[in-house]
């Protein structure tokens, strides 16, 4: 049973250990994130596992803070971390490669928080 489910509340700088940056560069919110299934039998804590659940299929990093749920910044924090530890893909995309449909899906996506 996690927390959400028992009401326990978990202060976001608990599971960024207190950092309010990535480690290694910025993620934008319209970063997609992948993970493979082989990654779901990894150690991981709540938080962590359940964006490699998420992740399952791409996801923006907007969109996995709005499902965690937690503020944008600790989402950026703990994929960058996994991204780091290679549980999960980020693709990056140049702005050039960017649709209108895509931006279309985060306006939408953030409309919905």
């Amino acid at each position: 049973m996690s927390g959400y489910e028992t009401g326990e509340v978990v202060r976001p700088f608990v599971m960024t250990s207190g950092r309010t940056r990535p480690v290694q560069g910025e993620l934008r919110i319209e970063t997609l994130v992948s993970a493979a299934p082989a990654a779901l039998g990894a150690p991981l804590g709540f938080e962590r596992h359940r964006i490699v659940e998420l992740c399952q299929y791409p996801r923006s990093v907007a969109e996995l803070a709005a499902l965690l749920p937690v503020p944008l910044g600790v989402a950026r924090v703990l994929v960058a971390d996994l991204a780091a530890e290679r549980y999960v893909r980020v693709h990056e995309r140049s702005a050039q490669d960017v649709s209108v449909a895509l931006l279309e899906r985060v306006r939408d996506g953030l409309l919905r928080l």
